[in-house]
């Protein structure tokens, strides 16, 4: 009984950054307007040479957001993706 506990216990902890990650991705859709600005910020970004990619620009997003570095380059990704792929 034991060892199906633990493993019940292990799989439900696996869970939750997936679904932590998809209510990021949803606010992303939800907030169009957040999302153009995020891309107006990478615009500013690549006009000096500093890619959305670089570790500068996910630290401000982390920042701005209270995201890890991870979470905050997923969310940059996914940003670009829908709402501006001019960015580099």
């Amino acid at each position: 009984m034991k060892p199906l506990l633990f493993l019940l216990f292990l799989f439900s902890n696996s869970y939750y950054p997936v679904l932590s990650q998809s209510n990021l991705l949803e606010t992303v859709k939800k907030n169009p307007t957040e999302a153009k600005n995020l891309c107006n910020k990478f615009r500013e970004l690549n006009s000096k040479g500093i890619s959305a990619s670089s570790d500068k620009a996910i630290e401000y997003v982390s920042n701005k957001k209270k995201l890890t570095p991870v979470n905050a380059e997923i969310f940059s990704i996914y940003v670009i993706g829908l709402h501006c792929p001019d960015i580099i």
